[in-house]
This record gives C-alpha cells, sequence and structure tokens, in this order.
C-alpha cells in the first residue's frame, strides 16, 4: 500500500473515531489533568480538617476512633480508613460511600464530617463517568480508541516530505484562526502524542488483564497475587474496632516504617490493608487480605519478593500520574492531559471547516 493510501486511511479512521468519542476523550482528559494534582490541591484546601496542632500523646488506636464512628453514624458501613503515619498530628480519614469523617488521632473525637469532596467526582468522572460498571466500560474501551487516535494523528502528522518537517513542527501564529486552530490540533498534538501513549498505555493496565498479562510477559517474569497463609486461623469474637486495631497493630510491628496506612472493603468482600514506605522510584508497598468478616489472614504481598512484573504493577500508577520523575513528571503529565482536552475541540472545528467549505463550494454543471 502506497504511503497516500495509508494517510487516506488514517485520515479516515482517526475522523469517525475522534467524532465518535471526543466528548469522552474530552471528559477524561480534563479530569486528568486536574487529578495529576490531587494530593496538592487536597492539602491546601482541607489543610484546617486534615491536622490539629501537635500533642505530646500517642495514636489513640483504631478501635476508639471506630467505636466513635459508630455511635455517630450507626448504621455506617465503612469503605476506607487512612492513617498518616508520617505525620502523628494528621486527622485519621474514615470514609463511607457518601461521606468522610475526620478524627483527632490523638483522642478519637470526631473533628469534621463532609460529603465526598469535588476531587472524589473528578476520579469517579475519570474512571467511570460517573456511570458505574457501565461506564467504565465505555472509558476503557474509549481509551483503546484513544491509543488508535493518536497512532492514526502520528501517521497523518508525518510530512510527505522532508523539507515540510519543519513547518510541521512549528505553529504559523501569524496565520488566519483557520491555520492557528490547525496548528494547535496538529503540532500540539504530535509533541504530546507520545507522553499521552504512556499516559494511555498505563491507564489500560489498570482495565484490562491481557495487558498486565502482556506487561509481565515482556518483563519475563509472572505477576503474582502473594502469598497464602495456611496457618490455622482462631477466630476471635471481638467487635469492628477491636479487629481494626489488631491487624493495624500487629501489622506496626512486623513490617514498621510505613508512612501511609490504608484499609479498604474490596468488591469481594475482602478487607485490604496497605502499607506504603518512602519509596524514589518503583513503590514500596506491603498489602495483605483479610477476611472482613471474622479478620482471618488469607494472603499477602511484600514488596521485597516484587519480581519485574511486580515492579512494573506497583510503579504504574506512579508512571500514570507522572508522579514518577517527581514534580517534572507531574507538570508534563498536567501538560499533555490538557493538550489531550484541546484536540477533539479543535479536531471537530477543523472538521467543522471543512464541512462547510464543502456545501459553500458551486456544484458544477454539465452542458
Amino acid at each position: 500500500m502506497s504511503q497516500k493510501k495509508i494517510k487516506k486511511a488514517a485520515r479516515q479512521i482517526h475522523l469517525w473515531l475522534g467524532l465518535a468519542t471526543g466528548i469522552i476523550v474530552f471528559i477524561i482528559s480534563i479530569t486528568g489533568c486536574i487529578y495529576v494534582f490531587e494530593e496538592e490541591i487536597r492539602n491546601a484546601v482541607s489543610q484546617e480538617q486534615l491536622n490539629i496542632p501537635v500533642q505530646q500523646k500517642p495514636f489513640v488506636g483504631l478501635e476508639k476512633i471506630v467505636t466513635n464512628f459508630k455511635k455517630e453514624v450507626p448504621k455506617g458501613k465503612i469503605t476506607s480508613i487512612k492513617i498518616n503515619e508520617k505525620e502523628p498530628n494528621a486527622c485519621v480519614e474514615l470514609n463511607t460511600k457518601s461521606k468522610s469523617y475526620y478524627f483527632n488521632p490523638y483522642d478519637g473525637t470526631l473533628i469534621n464530617q463532609e460529603k465526598q469532596d469535588w476531587l472524589v467526582t473528578v476520579r469517579k468522572l475519570h474512571t467511570s463517568l460517573l456511570l458505574g460498571e457501565t461506564g467504565s466500560f465505555i472509558q476503557r474501551w474509549s481509551v483503546v480508541i484513544f491509543v488508535l487516535m493518536l497512532i492514526t494523528g502520528i501517521i497523518i502528522w508525518f510530512p510527505a516530505q522532508m523539507r515540510s518537517l519543519k513547518q510541521s513542527l512549528s505553529i504559523k501564529w501569524k496565520g488566519t484562526a483557520k491555520r492557528i486552530n490547525y496548528d494547535l490540533h496538529n503540532v500540539l498534538g504530535f509533541y504530546a502524542s507520545f507522553i499521552l501513549l504512556i499516559i494511555a498505555l498505563t491507564g489500560l493496565f489498570f482495565a484490562f488483564k491481557e495487558v498486565k498479562n502482556t506487561a509481565a510477559f515482556l518483563s519475563g517474569s509472572e505477576l503474582t497475587d502473594g502469598k497464602k497463609v495456611d496457618s490455622k486461623y482462631v477466630e476471635i469474637k471481638e467487635s469492628l474496632g477491636k479487629r481494626y486495631d489488631r491487624i493495624y497493630k500487629t501489622a506496626k510491628l512486623q513490617y514498621p516504617g510505613a508512612v501511609l496506612i490504608t484499609f479498604s472493603i474490596k468488591k469481594t468482600g475482602d478487607l485490604r490493608l496497605r502499607m506504603l514506605y518512602p519509596y524514589n522510584w518503583s513503590r514500596r508497598q506491603n498489602t495483605f487480605y483479610f477476611d472482613a468478616k471474622t479478620g482471618k489472614p488469607l494472603r499477602y504481598k511484600l514488596y521485597k519478593d516484587f519480581n519485574n512484573a511486580d515492579i512494573i504493577e506497583a510503579s504504574n500508577y506512579d508512571v500514570h500520574t507522572g508522579r514518577f520523575f517527581g514534580y517534572f513528571g507531574k507538570i508534563i503529565a498536567f501538560l499533555a492531559s490538557l493538550i489531550a482536552a484541546s484536540l477533539p475541540i479543535t479536531g471537530f472545528i477543523i472538521w467543522l471547516k471543512k464541512n462547510k467549505k464543502k456545501k459553500k463550494s458551486p456544484k458544477k454543471v454539465r452542458v
């Protein structure tokens, strides 16, 4: 197939896929752009409820906090608990499906409660378009289509002659509005495309098991689920607060040094405990799974046992958000996502202008 035919086919694929998924790509990109700096935004706007004055007291423990939560919300179901080990004065965050509760780490009293903040809505928009499983399905396949659009976009961008390369790499700011819009789509799209391919592929890593398996195959190792706990477990009759507290204290004693400890209830009904440790590149994280009803340990995965595939999995989120390369990486991911959000807009304007031009063109009359 000639280069001309390849470009023509790529242009058609790019056009129709873009028209079909433009709005979804815009939503995913703009929310991703915002969520890159989620941690910094949350710390800036919620500093008072996240931290209290430092006191010379030890951590009160999860039993008191969970007990106080149950007094406030008797029918409330806990979905997650976050304990910031790096800052002893940081409030313990306890979440339900609809609200977040912040507790004093020294005496366990409730400091504040609020509906889940707008950043949670941003994340849900990014991952499921606020449409649950249906939205997640649409989002996943829209990202697959976006990858195809990036590839076809690079093919379309590539100049037929090398002497035109310089023109394809710069925006003609002195040109007409139509030309500037075309360059914003074409040139910025090219510059961002390689970063966006990385962001999109790492996003697909979360969504598709096949992508994880491919990454594992390329790494020469297999992704592990962790080691099963084979020892016999004697069920202990205890309150929910005592169970959380016992698991928390045991994990801290056996694996000290974590800077962030989180509990969360999975869709399977299992209770997951994550312990995050200081790291530079690959995330150092120990993960433990328990039966949520009995507290029985099921399996665990320690970062010291990670193989290549596990390291890729542990690093994927940080690569996806740019955090892997520090603030510089976050800024690059932010700018690339911002450009991605602009592409459906500039692309639609290009298509609209061409359609108007076709309609205005007089039809040739045969004599």
